[in-house]
C-alpha cells in the first residue's frame, strides 16, 4: 500500500486547475473572476496538493506519537492564521468581521445574544420559538459570550482548537478502519483541506457542528472495534449524537442511523455476536428516548417537507433577482449520481456569490479526490470488505442522499459533515492506486475539466450573461 499522496497525481491536479482557470476566464472573458478569487484559489489547490504530497512523504517515518503531535500542531497554526487573516479580509470587503452574505450568521449573533441576556430562560424560548435543530449553535455561542465577553475573535479560536484536535481524531478513525497509511494521508488530507478551513474564521455553526460529527464516528467506532467496553464508553457517542440534534435534525437522525446500521450489519471481525447485542440495546433505547417529543416532531417536519422544500427553493432560485433560470430544473435525480463529486467550482462573476469565488480551489480539490473516494468504494464493494467499515459508509452515502434530495445539495456549507469520511476514503483509494488507476485517473481529469467549463456556462447561461 501506497503511504504517500504520488506527485503524479498531485501535479496534474494543479496543472488541470491552472489550465481550467485561464481557458473559462478566456471563454467567459466578460465575467471572468476578480484577480483577488485567483489568488484564492491558485493557494487553496497548489497548497492543498503541493503539501499533501511532500507532508505525506516526509512525515511517513515519524512514530505515532510525533505525527500526532506534529498534526495538531500544524493544523492549529494553519487555522489560527487564517483567523487572523479572515477577521481584516472580510472587515476590509464587507466593513464587518464576517463572511460575505451573512444573513445566517447575524441570526445566530441576535440568538447568541439573547442566551447571553436571559440564560436557561433564553434557552428555553429559542427552542419554543425556532425549534431544537436551530437552538444547539445559539446556546453555545451565548455561552461563550457570557465566559468571554461578545467577540468574534474568542469564538473563532475556539473553533480553530476544536478543527486540529479533528485533525487527529480522522488520523485515528482512518488508522483503525484502513491501516496506518491510509490514516495518516487521511489526517494530512483533513489538515489542509481548504473548506474544513474556512469556517474557524466564520460565525455559522459548520466548525463546531463538524467536530462533532468527527468526535461522535470516532468514539463510536472505538466502541465498536475495542476488546472491552464500558457504559461512558458506550454513553459517551450517544451524547454526542443527540448534541447533534441540537445542530441539524437530519445529522442525529443519520448518525443513529449509522451506527445501528453498523452494529447490525457489520461483520464478526469488527463486533461478535454478544457485544452485538449489547450495544444494540442500549442504542435502540438511546433511539427511542431521543426521537421522543420535539425530536421525533422535528424528524417528521423535515421528511414530510423534504420534497417540496427541493422544489420550492430551486423555483425561488430561478426566479429571484440575479437568480439562475435554469436551476428548476434540478433534482434529486440530478443531484444524487454527482453527490460525492459536487459543487463545482464558481469559476466566474455571479451576483451575491462571493463566498463561492473563496472557496473555489477547495470546491476543486474536492472534485479531484471524489475519484479516489469511489475508487475506495469500488474496492471495498468487489472484495468484499464493505461490512468492515459500515459506520463511516453508512454515515456518508445517508447523509449525502439526504443532502442530494434536499434543497442545499449544491451549497457547499451543508456538505460540510460528510466532507471528513470523503477524505478518509480518498485516502484509503490513494493508498490502493496504482498505475491502471493512473488510467482512469486520466479519463477523470479530462470529465472535470468538461464539468468545469459547463459549469461555468450554466451559471452564466443561466442568468442570461453567457
Amino acid at each position: 500500500m501506497l503511504n504517500y499522496f504520488p506527485k503524479y497525481f498531485t501535479s496534474k491536479a494543479i496543472t488541470l486547475y491552472l489550465v481550467a482557470l485561464m481557458v473559462v476566464s478566456v471563454l467567459f472573458m466578460n465575467m471572468a473572476m476578480s484577480l483577488v478569487w485567483w489568488v484564492f484559489g491558485i493557494v487553496e489547490v497548489a497548497g492543498f496538493f503541493y503539501f499533501s504530497n511532500q507532508l505525506t512523504r516526509k512525515w511517513a517515518n515519524y512514530s505515532e506519537k510525533t505525527f500526532s503531535r506534529k498534526l495538531f500542531q500544524t493544523a492549529l497554526i494553519l487555522r489560527v492564521v487564517w483567523v487572523f487573516f479572515s477577521y481584516f479580509f472580510y472587515l476590509a470587503m464587507t466593513g464587518a468581521p464576517y463572511e460575505f452574505s451573512a444573513a445566517d450568521v447575524y441570526t445566530y449573533e441576535s440568538f447568541a445574544t439573547l442566551v447571553m441576556t436571559n440564560g436557561w430562560e433564553g434557552v428555553q424560548s429559542l427552542i419554543d420559538s425556532v425549534g431544537l435543530s436551530d437552538s444547539g449553535y445559539a446556546t453555545y455561542l451565548g455561552t461563550i459570550y457570557s465566559i468571554f465577553g461578545k467577540g468574534v475573535i474568542v469564538p473563532r479560536l475556539i473553533k480553530a482548537l476544536l478543527g486540529a484536535f479533528a485533525t487527529v481524531l480522522i488520523y485515528h478513525v482512518a488508522s483503525r478502519n484502513f491501516g496506518e497509511e491510509a490514516g495518516r494521508i487521511s489526517g494530512i488530507f483533513y489538515m489542509l483541506m481548504p473548506n474544513l478551513i474556512l469556517y474557524t474564521g466564520s460565525h455559522l455553526k459548520e466548525a463546531e457542528m463538524v467536530f462533532l460529527v468527527v468526535a461522535f464516528i470516532e468514539r463510536a467506532d472505538y466502541v465498536m472495534r475495542s476488546k472491552s467496553y464500558n457504559f461512558i464508553n458506550i454513553a459517551v457517542p450517544i451524547i454526542l449524537a443527540g448534541l447533534l440534534f441540537m445542530f441539524r435534525t437530519v445529522l442525529g437522525a443519520t448518525a443513529l442511523f449509522a451506527l445501528m446500521t453498523a452494529i447490525l450489519m457489520s461483520g464478526n471481525k469488527v463486533l461478535n455476536m454478544g457485544k452485538r447485542t449489547v450495544l444494540a440495546v442500549w442504542i435502540g433505547l438511546a433511539i427511542i428516548y431521543l426521537v421522543g417529543g420535539k425530536v421525533a416532531t422535528e424528524i417528521e417536519q423535515v421528511w414530510e417537507s423534504r420534497g417540496e422544500n427541493q422544489k420550492s427553493s430551486m423555483e425561488w432560485r430561478a426566479t429571484r433577482e440575479g437568480g439562475n433560470q435554469f436551476a428548476k430544473y434540478a433534482t434529486g435525480a440530478v443531484f444524487a449520481p454527482m453527490i460525492f463529486v459536487i459543487p463545482f467550482p464558481t469559476m466566474v462573476e455571479t451576483q451575491w456569490q462571493e463566498n463561492q469565488r473563496l472557496i473555489n480551489g477547495g470546491n476543486y480539490v474536492k472534485n479531484i479526490l471524489a475519484f479516489f473516494t469511489m475508487f475506495a468504494l469500488f474496492l471495498l464493494i468487489k472484495e468484499g470488505k464493505w461490512r468492515d467499515h459500515l459506520l463511516i459508509g453508512s454515515f456518508t452515502i445517508g447523509y449525502l442522499a439526504v443532502i442530494a434530495l434536499s434543497a442545499f445539495a449544491q451549497s457547499e456549507r451543508f456538505h460540510q459533515p460528510a466532507l471528513p469520511f470523503i477524505l478518509v476514503f480518498a485516502a484509503y483509494g490513494i493508498s490502493r492506486a496504482d498505475n491502471k488507476t493512473k488510467k482512469y485517473y486520466t479519463w477523470w481529469l479530462a470529465f472535470i475539466f468538461v464539468a468545469l467549463i459547463g459549469w461555468s456556462w450554466f451559471k452564466l447561461a443561466g442568468r442570461g450573461m453567457a
